[in-house]
């Protein structure tokens, strides 16, 4: 009886409260996915590391400036590439991961909209 529809005091399911636990098939990663998560990873440091060199050239182009005025129209310029960049970064790998671990549904989720 255990396993089955119920004991004999409860209306539940004798797994009602494990929520798909003991159904649920072993964590177990693909190769492929593994694949990709490293190739993300290296990715998403490939693109911080060089956004941070981008920037450090654009401060030291910056404070090279002598004039007060086009010096603080190229610090606004700066700042607007630096939130530019580092946003595009964790876009970036915030889309990777979800497009890695997302699950896939075979069959569309609508249905026809006449």
């Amino acid at each position: 009886m255990y396993g089955e529809k119920g004991s004999l005091h409860s209306a539940l399911h004798s797994n009602a409260l494990c929520f798909g636990w003991p159904d649920a098939p072993p964590l177990t990663l693909p190769m492929k996915q593994v694949f990709l998560s490293i190739l993300t990873t290296l990715m998403i440091v490939a693109t911080t590391l060089s956004a941070m060199v981008i920037l450090v050239r654009a401060t030291l182009f910056v404070t090279s400036i002598e004039s007060p005025l086009p010096r603080a129209g190229a610090i606004l310029a700066e700042i607007l590439l630096g939130v530019v960049l580092l946003l595009g970064t964790v876009w970036l790998a915030t889309h990777a991961a979800v497009l890695i671990f997302a699950p896939k549904s075979d069959e569309p989720e609508g249905g026809p909209l006449g």
